[in-house]
């Protein structure tokens, strides 16, 4: 009995173009691709796509690297393991000339006015602007000498060029709408169609995910591959994702950059878990584990229709996952942001000192640790976590919001003499400082005053955070320590 030869090892490939930054779409390409090479024992290739010189840039593919190296990890696709497209030409010009010599490419010398003249007769006559294959069959003569030309493949004309794919299902192309594409430019330098597949082909990759805009790529790309004499890969293009009103997603949506995200204060666990289930059903849960989408991932269950990006599902998300966190990573977040975005927390929208801001919170590291499991439980993202610390970023005298200022009547600065007094005889030492021991003192000073809770926990907020807002009273006194609450009442207080 003849046994089968084993299956060729799942190679999938991510491959961004750096012409921009890295849109949540092309980020989500790429963690199925990865979940896919993961879950079914392969490996997931990165090559940068970088022949457009024009517009590829180095900051746009360092922007590549940092975005996907926070949402997947820096040790998933190592920079010195990528493909730079850019540095295959000479092979890709070499697989042109295979074809001219075996007859499945031609020169084409026609003119830029011959071209534009084609595409306007087409255009008259309304039909699809196309090649019309002048060159196919035609030797070059003497008046071509040194006239510059383009390499075009010579590409079927009869029949279909069926694609198998993973969740479009069976395509067909007419083959006689497929034209005769540029394989090299007149300068020698190789088109997308051909760069890719010799790239793909030398790669080894067996599985494409792209998005499905690159559909009709395939059909033209597989008959390069037949001419090649080379197995095509399999496909699965994925639909494209939609803002919430149902058009493409853009800008004007929101944020739409990976790195944007991260800026908003999203975690990268949260995004990576979002993304996997944007178009991926795995039951009814939200919540997947990298571990567990790695183990799971499969391209039978991704919906051929438009999944739409919900900024509150992920909001949502995140918090489960900001809950989770460990404290030491959300202070290092909080830091990030606070450099990044050139925040100044403490300045409460009067300007803004992004030093300020970074001396402040590295001076009071102890202080934001103690704070960090409260701002996590109330908080959706890591930037609300800082903007809810404001009050802890601020060295006395703090400034005191508007609106809380009202709040600092007379009757109200003499309540809290009087409440500065008993917190300070009754909580004596920093061991008797606790959350507990801080609510059961102002409880019974309120109770002793013969007043309810709230008019003597609004003046003392005010007070001790300068705002109306804030987290919950005893942690943001237990979180500021009793040396610096006290002395923040004090200076509000009056003496009777």
């Amino acid at each position: 009995m003849t046994q089968k030869p084993p299956a060729k090892p799942i190679v999938t490939r991510f491959a961004p173009s750096p012409t921009g930054y890295l849109h949540v779409g092309n980020a989500r390409t790429a963690l199925f691709s990865y979940l896919y090479a993961k879950a079914n024992g392969g490996v997931c290739k990165l090559r940068v796509e970088d022949t457009d010189k024009a517009r590829s840039t180095d900051d746009a593919i360092d922007k590549i690297f940092e975005g996907l190296g926070w949402l997947m990890g820096a040790d998933v696709w190592p920079r010195d393991e990528t493909v730079f497209q850019s540095k295959n030409v000479t092979r890709h010009a070499a697989v042109a000339q295979e074809m001219l010599d075996s007859g499945n490419a031609y020169k084409c010398f026609a003119t830029p006015e011959e071209l534009d003249k084609m595409r306007n007769a087409a255009r008259t006559e309304g039909r699809s602007p196309r090649y019309d294959g002048r060159w196919r069959d035609r030797a070059p003569g003497p008046e071509q000498g040194n006239a510059p030309f383009v390499v075009r493949l010579k590409a079927e004309q009869d029949g279909v060029t069926v694609i198998n794919d993973h969740v479009q299902g069976r395509v067909e192309f007419r083959n006689d709408v497929l034209d005769d594409l540029v394989l090299l430019r007149s300068d020698g330098t190789p088109t997308y169609m051909l760069a890719v597949v010799v790239d793909d082909h030398d790669m080894g990759v067996t599985h494409v995910i792209r998005g499905d805009d690159h559909l009709i790529n395939a059909g033209r790309q597989n008959q390069i591959y037949k001419a090649l004499g080379w197995d095509a890969p399999e496909y699965a293009h994925l639909p494209l994702i939609h803002g919430p009103d149902g058009a493409k997603l853009s800008k004007r949506h929101g944020a739409v950059a990976v790195a944007d995200f991260r800026d908003m204060g999203i975690l990268s666990d949260a995004m990576f878990n979002y993304l996997v289930r944007l178009g991926w059903s795995s039951g009814d849960e939200e919540i997947i584990s990298r571990k567990d989408a790695a183990r799971s991932f499969d391209l039978d269950r991704v919906n051929k229709a438009a999944a739409r990006f919900d900024y509150a599902k992920l909001e949502s998300v995140n918090r489960h996952y900001l809950k989770a966190a460990d404290d030491k990573m959300l202070l290092a977040e909080m830091t990030y942001l606070v450099g990044k975005l050139g925040l100044d927390p403490g300045s409460f929208g009067d300007g803004a000192n992004a030093d300020a801001g970074l001396k402040s919170l590295r001076a009071h590291e102890q202080r934001f640790l103690s704070l960090v499991p409260v701002l996590k439980e109330r908080s959706p993202t890591v930037l609300e976590m800082i903007k809810d610390a404001a009050f802890a970023f601020v060295d006395r005298p703090i400034p005191i919001e508007p609106k809380a200022l009202k709040l600092l009547n007379d009757d109200n600065r003499s309540l809290l003499g009087r409440l500065h007094e008993a917190l300070g005889d009754a909580l004596s030492n920093d061991a008797a400082w606790t959350t507990e021991a801080i609510e059961a003192q102002i409880r019974s000073f309120a109770e002793a005053e013969d007043l309810g809770f709230g008019k003597v926990a609004q003046p003392l907020r005010a007070s001790v955070a300068g705002r109306m807002q804030s987290p919950g009273l005893f942690d943001v006194l237990y979180c500021l320590g009793r040396a610096e609450s006290l002395a923040r009442l004090a200076d509000q207080a009056k003496s009777d």
